[in-house]
């Protein structure tokens, strides 16, 4: 049996399409905050190392606790603006999430990078630091000066995707 190649595509075509290493792990931390419950923005993270992923997460309430979109957001009630008073709202950070399930898994993050589509706030730069990871790469800016002021000390080094 003699297999037809097929001449629509040529290798190069393909080659060409292929996506960056940036826009694949964003395009699945895009994919990851899907998954999301919360009411004001949805957010995912995807911890890498050695181009293979260790962890993902995305934000909404803890397991076993009712999802904002049931009870609704504290957050909103309140004209709370972003980037503040973190404390107020029901659920964990996409970073946080994955975070957690390393953790969960005996997975280290010393050395990593974090794709993420939202910039990380001041909580989750603080464990980002102390986590070791290396770089995070961002889709979207997040008002929080602070933030970009421990990672920028702690030369974390962040970038904006192209």
């Amino acid at each position: 049996m003699k297999i037809k190649r097929n001449t629509q595509y040529s290798i190069r075509d393909t080659k060409d399409s292929r996506p960056t290493w940036d826009e694949y792990f964003l395009d699945i931390a895009n994919l990851v905050s899907k998954r999301s419950t919360c009411l004001r923005r949805r957010v995912g993270a995807v911890l890498v190392k050695d181009k293979r992923i260790l962890a993902t997460g995305y934000n909404g309430a803890p397991s076993r606790i009712t999802h904002c979109s049931v009870t609704g957001c504290l957050r909103e009630k309140l004209k709370i603006p972003s980037g503040e008073r973190h404390e107020l709202c029901r659920g964990l950070h996409g970073e946080q999430n994955a975070f957690l399930q390393a953790a969960l898994h005996g997975t280290s993050l010393k050395g990593a990078s974090l794709y993420c589509t939202t910039q990380p706030c001041i909580i989750c730069a603080k464990m980002i630091i102390n986590a070791g990871i290396k770089e995070i790469v961002i889709k979207r800016g997040y008002p929080d000066k602070m933030a970009r002021e421990f990672l920028r000390e702690a030369k974390v080094r962040v970038r904006l995707a192209k």
